[in-house]
């Protein structure tokens, strides 16, 4: 890993997000992108300060969808952490993978309210281009320069970092030299948000800075956020002699379906334990070695108790050694790029040797009682971490980065 872009409601840009992140600031706040006044929710972590023109052309941040401007915006902020340019690496070896959860919604929504309003077919042209789920990966291709394999992960929940974890697959086995790998999602919209609550799966509490409070036995669901993450992934070797000393070590990936419900998991935790050993397998890291885990974390009932007994069933004893937090609590869940973003928070995590905290943690749930590093950030030494993510339709995925030595 030698760059990282992110756009979340904490901050954008890698400096002013991990800053927030380790000071336990919350970046939810009452929803203002559409009118809540007899909405159910009320709270969202909505991106603060973006200027999409800081990025592309005028004429582009005024059409494009904010999923791919965000998307856009993270790609190059990554690369200029990286200090890479879009051309240093053959064409066809430097690609782009992108995951989102819902693609240009927001568009679709705004396209179907003007034809039922207007009575009329006559919509924008750019509706169907903007709709697709691939278009973030497409239009950073263009506005990036980056003409290698682009590839769209559209796996919910776990999109971002299936998308990390594909890009690192495609270096590993020495198809591809360099990849900038994340998600993006944005999809604080009245259908969406009330589709999510008809799932009674967002939190209704009005206190908005502690409304996601995972592992807290008062939870009562997730807050809806939004943004980007991508990391700029590279082959070691190449990076090291373009004098590039990289942030960590991409070690181990698994991608696992659980095959048991749409939405809820698997009501042992079996689906989450089983993706996380076969990414320690993978990496040929020892359980031992894993100091921090970015769990998923979603501040909803049935995650966080299953999501800590897997973890006890995989790491036994050395589970009450590790310190685990949900940086959900902060920026709230970011569907497709949840993954993404969170491991950038596990790459500085390893890095810095700081375990962020899990906010809004006040009255513990019994059945959740491992470390979770409660409202206060910890130096700590961290060699391995490990960031999970569980998207709708049973994709669980499990990402492990290590120190660079």
């Amino acid at each position: 890993v030698t760059g990282i872009g992110v756009i979340t409601p904490v901050g954008i840009g890698k400096r002013e997000f991990w800053h927030s992140i380790t000071a336990g600031k919350s970046g939810i706040s009452r929803i203002t992108r559409f009118d809540i006044t007899d909405f159910p929710v009320k709270s969202a972590g909505e991106v603060k300060k973006f200027r999409g023109e800081d990025y592309v052309e005028k004429k582009d941040s005024k059409n494009l969808p904010l999923s791919v401007l965000y998307a856009v915006a993270a790609g190059r902020l990554a690369l200029e952490d990286a200090g890479l340019s879009p051309d240093f690496y053959e064409s066809s070896r430097f690609g782009i993978f992108a995951g989102n959860g819902a693609g240009g919604f927001e568009t679709a929504e705004t396209a179907v309210k003007r034809s039922i309003e207007k009575n009329t077919h006559r919509l924008s042209p750019y509706f169907i281009p903007y709709f697709l789920p691939n278009m973030a990966a497409g239009v950073m291709s263009i506005k990036l320069g980056i003409k290698g394999p682009v590839m769209t992960c559209a796996s919910a929940c776990a999109a971002g970092s299936n998308a990390i974890g594909e890009a690192y697959l495609r270096i590993l086995h020495g198809e591809m030299d360099a990849v900038v790998a994340g998600g993006t999602e944005s999809v604080i919209t009245p259908v969406f948000m009330a589709g999510l609550n008809s799932m009674k799966a967002l939190s209704k509490n009005e206190d908005f800075k502690s409304a996601s409070r995972p592992f807290d036995k008062n939870r009562d669901g997730f807050v809806m956020g939004e943004g980007a993450g991508f990391l700029i992934l590279e082959n070691m070797e190449k990076a090291e002699k373009r004098g590039i000393i990289p942030i960590a070590e991409i070690a181990g990936y698994s991608i696992l379906s659980e095959g048991w419900h749409i939405a809820a998991p698997e009501p042992e935790g079996k689906g989450m334990a089983a993706v996380m050993e076969l990414a320690l397998k993978n990496s040929g890291i020892e359980k031992k070695e894993i100091g921090y885990i970015n769990a998923h974390g979603t501040s909803t009932k049935l995650n966080d108790r299953l999501e800590t007994l897997a973890i006890k069933k995989v790491f036994g004893s050395h589970s009450n050694k590790i310190k685990v937090s949900s940086t959900k609590s902060m920026t709230g869940h970011l569907l497709g790029s949840a993954g993404a973003v969170e491991a950038a928070a596990t790459v500085l995590a390893v890095k810095e040797n700081i375990a962020p905290p899990t906010i809004n943690l006040e009255s513990p749930d019994p059945h959740c009682d491992l470390n979770y590093v409660p409202n206060t950030s910890i130096k700590t030494e961290i060699n391995c971490g490990m960031s999970n993510s569980f998207g709708f339709g049973g994709v669980n995925t499990s990402l492990i980065f290590k120190k660079y030595r």
